[in-house]
């Protein structure tokens, strides 16, 4: 079982969910949105494969860790170099978070998965020292286990992990946690030295040396003491300077609900000092927000705001929205509930989301990180919440496009969901990129996007590419929209719907059930596992798989009667 302190946990996870690349936080926030479940489990294990290769000391191209972890090159190079300790811990965090986006059971990990308590008694180290390993490398996912989200860490990256740093593994193993007693020794020891006019590091080190502990313990002790008794602290907050990790750690706690005056009391310091430390880390975050847009004219235009920022125009034609069909996957199901654009409303879209960022960068240039305004940064922040608010309504529209563009390119054995992630990030890159202004079409410019990407990164695709390229830019956007047949696909789809139906009625209603719920005919949920199943039906895992092996053969004869061309 998972066995931690709440608070413990929430100051653990708020040191470790601050990331040092704003690139890699946006990779991020753009798989967790747009990536295909089996697609975020790929790019997990990709990552952390990635993280045994790095060097703290050297530096890597953004580009070269965006394909190392999703198979794709940014379209438009970033150019930006990337310290390895930095990646390092960036990529740990990037698999934390997605797997946290997959609320995957515990129980459907592929390998055995250990817990905090686990690691604890397995190596005889405080959990304190397990997060101290995380730091250093040692690779933590999400599971849901209990019902809640908890930290689950693989066999094979705990195996990696000490075969790496087994040096460090065995003094920690050799360790023993102190006493009630020995706490007490140690603060009253560090109060004579204080009074001595000894430093923060001094004490530490004498310490050490005294009673044959690490600096590191000796450390946190006194810190603890002094967060949890700030009117009895040994050293004053001008004595014991808080790490860039507290720092960080305050701000992610201040956005989570606590209050001022809880963390002044748990770090030691003033409302005040916990004030200031929130807004400068408040204004380092604004200063990495991307806030590049497309200039137009209308930006400068007196009484801009009123038009540009006004709700979105309503068409003769009412919204576009099409009915899903019958038996697709719950993922591409879904993207009907989004109606499309007409150039009417694209237009506006587009416009308000480079005017909404234009302004927050022109209030970005006014903020002072030595001095930052908070009425100034609620602005910034808020600007800027709008602009990813529309843009993802942009995106939404569009994601049919990519899945028709994809099913066009997918081969006989290509990964359909892999080409949908990849054209997702073209298209996310395109909506950036777009100029509104010039008169056309949005899907025009992000076909041409998409295909570009695909003629990359599909082999086959690859003798497409020259004559693609030749044909220049400046022809496919002038090019009018074109999108598959709609009414067609539909049509198809129903069909196939019903020869599903039909050799399904060939099963008694009990397998029907297994063979909808395990497969995920019924688009409105996700496959279930046996022992899902099992339980919703009331008999056993293992019952459930002798049902779903009768079902399945009578299924194949049931196809060939009804000549089922599965390939279709």
């Amino acid at each position: 079982m998972f066995i931690q302190s709440l608070a413990v946990e929430e100051v653990r996870s708020a040191m470790h969910s601050s990331y040092k690349s704003s690139l890699i936080r946006e990779l991020r926030d753009q798989q967790v949105r747009f990536a295909p479940r089996v697609k975020r489990l790929e790019q997990a294990e990709r990552a952390e494969k990635l993280l045994q290769e790095l060097e703290g000391r050297r530096v890597y191209p953004y580009d070269f860790l965006c394909y190392r972890v999703t198979d794709f090159r940014p379209e438009h190079s970033q150019r930006q170099l990337i310290r390895g300790q930095d990646a390092t811990h960036d990529l740990r965090l990037f698999v934390e978070d997605i797997t946290d986006s997959l609320d995957l059971p515990i129980e459907e990990a592929p390998e055995k998965v250990h817990t905090v308590e686990d690691l604890t008694k397995m190596f005889n180290v405080s959990a304190k020292t397990i997060s101290r390993w995380r730091d250093q490398g040692l690779v933590s996912r999400r599971y849901v286990a209990e019902g809640r989200k908890r930290l689950g860490f693989h066999q094979s990256s705990v195996e990696r992990f000490v075969s790496q740093n087994r040096i460090q593994v065995e003094r920690g193993e050799r360790f023993s946690q102190l006493t009630v007693d020995e706490r007490a020794m140690i603060i009253d020891a560090a109060r004579t030295l204080a009074a001595e006019g000894l430093t923060f590091t001094a004490v530490c080190k004498r310490l050490a040396e005294q009673l044959n502990r690490s600096v590191e313990t000796i450390r946190y002790s006194i810190k603890n003491f002094d967060r949890e008794n700030p009117f009895m602290a040994v050293f004053p907050d001008s004595r014991v300077p808080l790490s860039e990790e507290d720092r960080a750690a305050i701000f992610e706690l201040h956005r989570r609900g606590s209050s001022l005056a809880a963390l002044a009391s748990r770090y030691g310091r003033s409302v005040n000092t916990i004030h200031r430390l929130i807004s400068e880390q408040r204004a380092i975050r604004i200063a990495e927000l991307n806030l590049d847009y497309i200039p137009h004219p209308d930006f400068t235009k007196r009484g801009a705001a009123d038009r540009i920022l006004s709700d979105l125009p309503k068409t003769s034609g009412g919204e576009r929205k099409v009915k899903a069909p019958k038996g697709l996957p719950p993922y591409l199901a879904s993207l009907y509930d989004v109606p499309l654009l007409d150039r009417e409303m694209e237009f506006h879209l587009f416009r308000k989301m480079n005017f909404l960022k234009y302004r927050a960068s022109k209030l970005r240039d006014q903020l002072n990180p030595q001095k930052p305004i908070n009425s100034l940064m609620e602005q910034i922040e808020r600007l800027y919440e709008q602009s990813i608010e529309v843009k993802n309504l942009i995106v939404q529209s569009n994601l049919r496009l990519v899945v028709s563009i994809a099913k066009r390119h997918v081969g006989a054995h290509g990964d359909m969901f892999a080409l949908i992630s990849d054209g997702n990030m073209s298209l996310f890159r395109a909506v950036d990129k777009f100029d509104c202004s010039r008169g056309n079409k949005f899907s025009t410019y992000a076909t041409w996007a998409i295909m570009k990407n695909f003629a990359r990164s599909i082999p086959n695709e690859f003798r497409h590419q020259e004559r693609f390229l030749t044909a220049g830019e400046a022809v496919l956007l002038s090019r009018e929209d074109e999108r598959t047949d709609q009414i067609r696909e539909e049509s198809m789809q129903a069909a196939r719907q019903e020869q599903v139906q039909r050799i399904l009625s060939s099963l008694d209603e009990r397998e029907q059930q297994i063979i909808i719920r395990r497969f995920g005919l019924d688009y409105s949920q996700e496959p279930l596992t046996l022992k899902e199943v099992g339980e919703s039906l009331g008999v056993t895992k293992e019952r459930i798989r002798q049902l779903e092996t009768r079902a399945l053969h009578k299924l194949r004869e049931a196809a060939q009667s009804e000549r089922l061309n599965a390939g279709e």
